[in-house]
């Protein structure tokens, strides 16, 4: 059984061949011989199915070869075999293009890597801390960090974005991306399946088995459907006498186009995705965006660029070197970008030994740092009472819109820094388009509110609310959703987990990639705001396609049986209608992949004027 359907198009040949000399020669026992080869593919598929108690349209199929053959009507038997295998065939070959996304990514996997003297091995012997070589042309072969040399670096396998960054020292690399010109030796930090290139082919993967709610009716309808044919076909045998009629109505009933079409269509959907840096963990998703009417956003690395710099530096304390060193020394070990903005700003000379070290979402960092206890975060953090001075300083940095990052020796202030990002030029672009669809959008900060107001007067915004920790945005999501709203929230998954698992849909910056694959619903790799458009637009075409598919599946049935009752369909020309309905569906599908019109300018949004905005939620 396992050699017939390994070779189904051969026996789809065959049946070709023998039909035709069949017809040509008017030999009924060679048209009986074709049905029985290209018929025996769709038997052995019909009762593989019947042993997991499902009743298959190969079932339906091969009922109705069986009482063709017995009614004296060759001919019509290896007809409708041989076109169920011919439009088995159009059918994987046209699917097959649907997984291109999924191909191309895999295909584009390195297999060799390069020592630092040049010796090859193949991806799978390499282990976290090995160091090796990548030339100019050659694929990255694992997640790391770039320890020497310069190149440029074509990331668009994970982000979609086709030009090439520039990689020095301290640089990350994926796996999986092509150095276009230089040579950079890296040092191993993920292989395997850990790497970030692998959980985006295992994410798209997962995400095509997902089916939006219109996709999961369709199969369960397929269920009952199937059997339904069954016994309505077996109705009709019995009232009219009228085997061939009977036969017929089995054939002209076989569902395919309704089963195949919602699958493909999200298929070709997500593949559309991944090609453009979007990641849809599934049509249940999909379906999802299009009842989106409220979109809430995180901000560092989120509707700002998260390249941050220190602005301004206040001291209190007898040694202004000695309170730079401990306070780099703390945020070395941390992966906030606000924290390393600060290590590049105070360069430190040495590191001491860090000890003890406690992250509070939404407050800040604590350590033991040579005898001291030094906590880095915002206002909450504050444990003692300030003098004048202290306070007066902290308001004229809230008030100057930068981020407020304060820092405490033991209990005491010994430091105030603000910190100032720049807004990404997508952004009010994207706030304005979203406002202009309908959609509600708020940003939650853990910077004060006098400070978010500050920084957000101009953007267009629905409302702004600061001085929030990781679990009051959870809180205001909830809210928001207790209130009818259906919630997406866009943040750069660093530590916004609880806040896109809350949300209805949540949306992950690559950025934070890693957390961001685990907790959100969409991720966008190239971390462009404009892609939320794209994001909306592919959901409400993925949802729709799939509906007209199914209206191309049953309409065509619906046809079929029509032309049977008044005689204008038989059962060899109902048979080439069903496969034509499918190739249909798959047309239909297909042309998810196309990028419509009005998007193609989207990332050529009029940059905005260079605006500060500040982030105080460590």
């Amino acid at each position: 059984m396992h050699f017939i359907q390994t070779h189904k198009q051969e026996a789809m040949i065959a049946g070709g061949v023998l039909t035709a000399g069949g017809l040509i020669f008017s030999q009924a026992w060679v048209l009986v011989l074709a049905s029985l080869v290209a018929g025996l593919p769709i038997a052995i598929n019909a009762l593989a199915a019947l042993r997991y108690k499902q009743i298959s349209i190969e079932l339906l199929v091969t009922i109705a070869l069986v009482g063709a053959v017995l009614i004296g009507e060759p001919v019509e038997s290896a007809v409708v075999s041989f076109l169920f295998l011919f439009g088995d065939w159009l059918e994987q070959r046209s699917l097959a293009k649907t997984r291109s996304a999924i191909q191309g990514l895999a295909a584009a996997a390195p297999k060799t890597a390069r020592r630092l003297d040049g010796t090859m091995i193949p991806v799978g012997d390499l282990a976290v801390g090995d160091q090796v070589r990548v030339l100019a042309g050659e694929t990255v072969p694992a997640d790391g960090k770039v320890i020497s040399g310069q190149a440029n670096v074509v990331e668009a396998a994970i982000t979609g974005e086709p030009d090439a960054k520039s990689k020095q020292a301290d640089a990350t690399v994926y796996s999986g991306t092509q150095v276009s010109d230089g040579t950079v030796a890296i040092e191993v930090e993920k292989t395997g399946y850990n790497t970030v290139y692998q959980q985006i082919i295992d994410l798209i993967e997962d995400a095509q088995d997902a089916q939006s709610p219109v996709a999961t009716f369709i199969q369960k309808f397929a269920r009952w459907y199937t059997p339904l044919v069954l016994i309505i076909a077996l109705l009709v045998g019995l009232i009219s006498q009228n085997v061939r009629l009977a036969i017929t109505i089995l054939v002209l009933g076989c569902p395919g186009a309704l089963v195949i079409g919602a699958p493909v269509s999200n298929v070709v959907g997500l593949g559309f995705g991944a090609k453009h840096g979007i990641l849809i963990k599934g049509g249940d998703v999909a379906t999802k965006l299009d009842q989106i009417d409220t979109v809430m956003f995180d901000k560092t690395g989120t509707l700002t660029q998260g390249k941050i710099s220190v602005a301004t530096a206040h001291y209190w304390a007898n040694d202004d070197a000695k309170v730079a060193e401990l306070v780099a020394a703390v945020e070395q070990a941390t992966a906030h970008p606000l924290g390393q903005a600060l290590v590049a700003y105070l360069k430190p000379q040495t590191t001491p030994s860090v000890t003890d070290v406690k992250v509070t979402r939404g407050i800040g960092v604590q350590a033991q740092v040579a005898d001291h206890t030094v906590s880095i975060g915002n206002q909450k953090s504050l444990t003692q009472p300030l003098t004048t001075a202290q306070q007066a300083a902290i308001q004229n940095v809230i008030k100057s819109g930068a981020s407020l990052v304060v820092a405490t020796i033991d209990g005491k202030l010994a430091a105030v820094y603000g910190l100032r990002d720049q807004l990404r030029t997508d952004t009010p672009g994207m706030l304005a388009t979203l406002q202009d669809n309908g959609k509600k959008t708020v940003v939650l900060s853990g910077d004060s509110q006098a400070a978010v107001e500050h920084m957000m007067a101009d953007l267009p915004l629905s409302q702004t609310h600061g001085g929030l920790l990781p679990v009051d945005k959870v809180t205001a999501i909830k809210a928001a959703q207790a209130h009818g709203e259906k919630v997406m929230f866009v943040g750069d998954g660093i530590n916004d987990g609880p806040a896109l698992a809350q949300a209805d849909v949540g949306v992950a910056m690559g950025s934070g990639m890693d957390v961001a694959i685990d907790t959100a619903d969409v991720i966008l790799t190239s971390s462009r705001l404009t892609n939320l458009g794209v994001l909306f637009d592919l959901a409400k075409r993925m949802d729709n396609n799939i509906k007209q598919n199914l209206v191309i599946a049953i309409g065509t049935v619906a046809l079929l049986l029509s032309g049977l009752l008044i005689g204008l369909v038989d059962m060899a020309s109902g048979m080439l209608f069903h496969e034509i309905s499918i190739l249909l569906v798959i047309a239909n599908a297909l042309r998810l992949r196309h990028t419509p019109r009005k998007l193609q300018n989207l990332t050529t949004i009029k940059d905005a004027a260079a605006q500060t905005v500040n982030n105080e939620g460590k």
